[in-house]
């Protein structure tokens, strides 16, 4: 896999003896590529990620990974809220719910996982802690959305995707505790389960539970614990 260089200001140092043990996928929101690379790369917006993947599976290289990229904002995961400073993140170029959301093409998604794949070489991140987006900011942030292909990459080694458990318990507070032990920040329960749907159940995003959410949440916390 080639990988293009496109050096971002919109950086700084990672905190000594944090372990880079995230990865994190966006997509851009933007109409076009060139419209993203100009503001991943541009010191007046302030945003960057260490790659983004064009549609036609370019890779470009943002900023170095023992940098820390400012791609995840206001976030959680797992009772961490510098997310910036143990994560990689991944911007696919896609023009999200805003400018006509739209499945992610082949070459995108193939040059995802080999980078993904070397990404996981380097560096200590269990597959809990491959997210999206919407995972870290569930009332902020909708992105990679529910036309990304989650179980695509569990197969191939990248995330985690649960066997439906065959116990159903869709009581509210058993919901929001299993969320949580997922690593969600649940101070929206209808906002966090929406995220949780567009990873694990994007058929049905609407933030209520119902019996397939249900028993696919129940099915991850088993296989985390």
């Amino acid at each position: 896999m080639t990988v293009r260089r496109c050096p971002s200001p919109n950086s700084d140092e990672r905190a000594a003896g944090v372990p880079i043990d995230m990865l994190v996928i966006h997509y851009t929101g933007m109409e076009t590529a060139a419209a993203a690379l100009r503001r991943l790369t541009d010191a007046a917006a302030k945003v960057s990620a260490h790659y983004l993947i064009d549609e036609d599976g370019t890779v470009w290289q943002l900023v170095d990974e023992a940098r820390r990229a400012w791609h995840a904002g206001a976030a959680y995961w797992r009772g961490c809220t510098d997310i910036n400073g143990r994560s990689v993140g991944i911007e696919l170029v896609n023009p999200g719910h805003e400018f006509g959301y739209r499945p992610f093409p082949e070459a995108q998604m193939a040059s995802l996982i080999t980078l993904a794949t070397d990404i996981l070489t380097r560096h200590p991140i269990p597959a809990r802690n491959v997210v999206g987006h919407a995972d870290i900011a569930p009332r902020r942030k909708a992105d990679p959305g529910e036309l990304f292909d989650w179980r695509r990459l569990a197969a191939n080694g990248i995330g985690i995707w649960p066997a439906p458990s065959d116990i159903c318990d869709m009581n509210t507070d058993t919901v929001a505790a299993r969320l949580a032990a997922v690593g969600y920040e649940v101070i929206d329960p209808i906002a966090t389960l929406r995220a949780f749907q567009r990873h694990f159940r994007p058929a049905r995003v609407n933030g209520r539970i119902d019996f397939e959410t249900a028993r696919l949440l129940g099915g991850l916390v088993e296989a985390l614990s």
